[in-house]
């Protein structure tokens, strides 16, 4: 099965704590040492954990998510308000020492805090991929005060689960396509597997699969038949198969646009939780619009506030920078996959893009379509000249909107 796949060796780098340290080498602090907490707002009892040093989850249990009111009051902790543009600034930072390692095109920014390289071909510079993750490690701890940790796979996937799985508990990892039957496949519960989550999971159950194993000897047929397109993807990812290219880096090249937030609070409805991602397409689709692309793939990430959630993504007919034609898509999203659970985080972003000179009117719709895009062009003129509040919908004034408070922060938080 594996006799054809291209030979690539994948790092998955994950900066642990990132906010955490950052802020540990602002203040002089050891991240190793001190019981450090990000939280999102001080002012608000209410207000989660955004990240958390080690010893404070070993020594006191305070981890992401934890709110501020049940912190332990110790001489020992540290609190300290999030400075979102400082690790908005040390990411770019950090992708741009990973181009001195690799070229531009081989590095996948993933998140803020965790990027995919791919290593093959720099052997004769660096050494073989332990050798290159042990140098990154220690250079940014050296460089930027940040601890990582890394996974190694012949794949994103492997790579992504060696790091969860293993690396994430010793450092290093690396998973093979030999190490499959013995690594992947006893894996339970399903959700602890990167794309699974709690809702696939129990679909999963209901048909009797319930580790990796059950999935990679489930036939193909019987997969394909249940989950059409995805379920011949689930059959290959737990023989640890995964085609995936690595992308561009979001900082040159920028191959998606999106947009993240954690909520000020729980959303206990999917109309609650729409409210909100009316608000983020509308953004996104205004810089679509304004880099002149539009996208024709749609992900959509939830977050429960106590566990899980889904990341899904569809793809549309047309490429579009249109956010009713957004919206829409992320509302079909919400529908098949969201069970109902408190959300607390969202992200959206599109991704396929074009040139928006590609975008060819629908004969049966093309008066509504300019109609649109001439409001859009106008509103879009309007924020840019009199500020991102200027032009907002109705729901930006209901009690679910979050829009004109984020006005005022920079990725969710103050801009301290």
């Amino acid at each position: 099965m594996y006799e054809l796949l291209e030979p690539r060796k994948i790092l998955c780098i994950d900066m642990q704590s990132f906010f955490a340290s950052c802020s540990a080498a602002v203040h002089g602090l050891d991240i190793q040492q001190e019981a450090i907490a990000i939280v999102g707002n001080l002012e608000q009892k209410g207000s989660v954990v955004l990240a958390a040093s080690s010893p404070m989850k070993k020594r006191f249990g305070v981890k992401t998510g934890t709110r501020l009111f049940e912190i332990p009051n110790h001489p020992d902790i540290r609190i300290i308000q999030p400075q979102m543009e400082l690790y908005v600034k040390i990411s770019a930072e950090i992708t741009r020492y990973l181009n001195q390692i690799v070229p531009m095109e081989d590095i996948h920014v993933y998140s803020i805090d965790e990027s995919f390289i791919d290593i093959k071909g720099t052997e004769h510079l660096w050494g073989d991929a332990w050798d290159v993750a042990r140098k990154i490690r220690s250079d940014l701890l050296r460089q930027f005060q940040v601890p990582c940790t890394i996974g190694i796979g012949p794949n994103m996937l492997l790579a992504k689960l060696a790091l969860d799985l293993e690396a994430k508990k010793t450092t290093f990892a690396e998973w093979t396509y030999e190490d499959v039957p013995t690594k992947l496949w006893p894996v339970s519960p399903l959700r602890d597997v990167w794309g699974i989550g709690p809702r696939l999971e129990r679909t999963l159950h209901s048909m009797g699969i319930y580790t990796m194993g059950d999935l990679a000897h489930t036939p193909l047929e019987r997969l394909e038949d249940k989950f059409g397109v995805m379920g011949n993807q689930l059959y290959h990812h737990a023989w640890g198969i995964d085609l995936s290219d690595i992308g561009a880096p979001l900082m040159e090249g920028q191959v998606s646009y999106g947009k993240g937030q954690i909520l000020f609070r729980d959303y206990n409805s999917k109309k609650e939780v729409m409210a909100v991602v009316l608000e983020m397409t509308e953004d996104v689709g205004r810089r679509l619009r304004e880099a002149k692309k539009v996208g024709r793939t749609m992900h959509m990430s939830i977050g429960y506030s106590k566990f899980g959630g889904f990341s899904r993504s569809m793809s549309i007919d047309e490429a579009t920078n249109r956010t009713s034609v957004i919206y829409e898509a992320f509302d079909l999203l919400m529908d098949t996959f969201y069970d109902g659970s408190p959300v607390r985080r969202i992200a959206l972003s599109v991704s396929n893009l074009e040139e928006d000179e590609s975008l060819q009117l629908n004969l049966f719709s093309h008066r509504e379509q300019l109609r649109e895009e001439r409001l859009g062009k106008t509103v879009d003129a309007l924020r840019r000249k009199y500020g991102s509040t200027a032009v907002l919908r109705a729901v930006s004034y209901t009690a679910d909107g979050t829009a004109r408070y984020r006005a005022t922060l920079l990725g969710g938080h103050n801009k301290l």
